[in-house]
């Protein structure tokens, strides 16, 4: 017996299993509704609503546990966000067979994305101190919501707060379990709960032939891809990279891509590396032991594949469940990850300049020709590089020799060390 509660321990940590369920909770009640409103923007009634979750559960499930157990890291995917937003306002008045087909491009080119390579070899010339930065500045709006969030919902936010700073100090493996339960309680005493939204109800899968429209192809299938490698797999790179995990990212993008034009006739309109939700994956508050922190990414695909199968029974649960909760047990989960992120951003004197650029612009929300502020703040910083080194080079020039500086990989390699 002693043996089976070992194995049953080392598959589901408490800890893992927290940030998986988290992970999941988070993704889903940030965007759920985007997905709604794209599904009916293309005419969809509610059996292909339900279809649309279920193929999103299934493929998110196969991704997360797949690439998680082959690599060893907490790999968590996600449905693309921005990309449901460009779909709920261009697919009005467009079939659903060509939008299916748009969803077939734009997976097609991520898998050929990754058979090329050409994506892993732009990754690889990203400094680590930008991309770290990158991470800060996409979960900072995440840290901030938790003390927002108090203005409206202090008898919620805060015990949150409170119970996670002192689970840190007396059993912090367990800290962002214990401020989820202290949660729940407090919303629970305060009637933060509407039950009665609740409707339990399993989704069916509903095929769709795909049609091939070039004009939907270009205005949304092509888009869609752009968005989705730019505003999600961009970062989400980074937050496997910023956490010393380095996972190929060829293999990832194939991968998704592959089991994405699979499902994409059930309703996947796109599947992605996750960042914010990976980031609750990645750190210390999933495993104490970072090598065994994938083990939160596979129970995160368990939880999807449940919110797939039960896909209208979870849109009615997210209706039910106040917001504050989740912003103020998303805020608590990833302050160990934004602090980790500063202080690998900032650790280089001779990249700080650019670091602190990439955070301010990505932190900003900017969006500029429909792509998210992750892939201008790396851009921004990347400017901020360049112009730097090309004064530096101009001073050395007329100046003794100095050491050379180390390389993003020496710096990567020695992170990577000291963890």
């Amino acid at each position: 017996m002693s043996s089976f509660t070992a194995r049953v321990r080392a598959a589901a940590p408490p800890s893992a299993v927290a940030a998986g369920l988290i992970a999941v909770t988070v993704g889903v009640t940030s965007s759920a509704a985007l997905v709604f409103t794209a599904a009916k923007a293309a005419g969809a009634g509610p059996r292909e609503i339900g279809s649309w979750m279920l193929a999103l559960g299934v493929g998110l499930a196969l991704t997360c546990v797949s690439l998680s157990l082959r690599h060893r890291a907490p790999v968590v995917t996600a449905w693309s966000t921005p990309g449901a937003a460009l779909l709920a306002t261009s697919l009005t008045g467009v079939s659903m067979g060509r939008a299916v087909g748009a969803f077939v491009c734009s997976a097609l080119l991520v898998l050929i994305t990754g058979l090329t390579g050409w994506f892993a070899r732009a990754m690889d010339r990203i400094p680590v101190p930008l991309a770290s930065a990158l991470l800060a500045g996409v979960l900072l709006r995440f840290g901030t919501g938790l003390f927002s969030t108090m203005h409206d919902s202090f008898a919620i936010a805060f015990p949150v707060f409170v119970l996670y700073v002192l689970a840190r100090r007396i059993a912090p493996r367990y800290a962002v379990l214990l401020a989820l339960a202290g949660g729940v309680l407090a919303s629970v005493l305060t009637g933060g709960w509407h039950l009665d939204k609740l409707r339990v109800s399993l989704a069916t899968p509903v095929f769709v032939a795909p049609d091939f429209d070039w004009k939907v192809l270009i205005s949304v299938g092509v888009p869609l891809f752009v968005v989705t490698m730019a505003s999600q797999n961009l970062p989400g790179v980074a937050v496997l990279r910023g956490s010393g995990y380095d996972v190929p990212v060829s293999p990832l993008m194939t991968w998704t891509g592959a089991v994405n034009v699979l499902l994409a006739p059930f309703g996947a309109f796109g599947l992605n590396l996750a960042a914010i939700t990976a980031a609750i994956c990645t750190g210390e508050e999933a495993h104490p032991d970072r090598t065994k922190r994938y083990t939160a990414a596979v129970w995160a695909g368990v939880f999807y594949l449940c919110v797939g199968v039960f896909g209208a029974t979870v849109a009615s649960l997210l209706t039910a469940m106040p917001n504050a909760l989740v912003l103020a047990t998303a805020g608590v989960g990833l302050l160990a990850t934004i602090e980790s992120s500063l202080t690998t951003a900032l650790s280089d004197k001779s990249s700080r300049e650019a670091a602190v650029v990439t955070f301010l612009a990505t932190a900003s929300g900017v969006t500029l020709l429909g792509i998210g502020s992750a892939f201008w703040g790396l851009l921004a910083g990347a400017l901020t590089t360049v112009i730097a080194t090309v004064g530096r080079r101009g001073r050395a020039t007329s100046a003794a020799p100095a050491p050379a500086a180390p390389t993003s990989a020496q710096n990567h390699a020695a992170e990577a060390s000291s963890q």
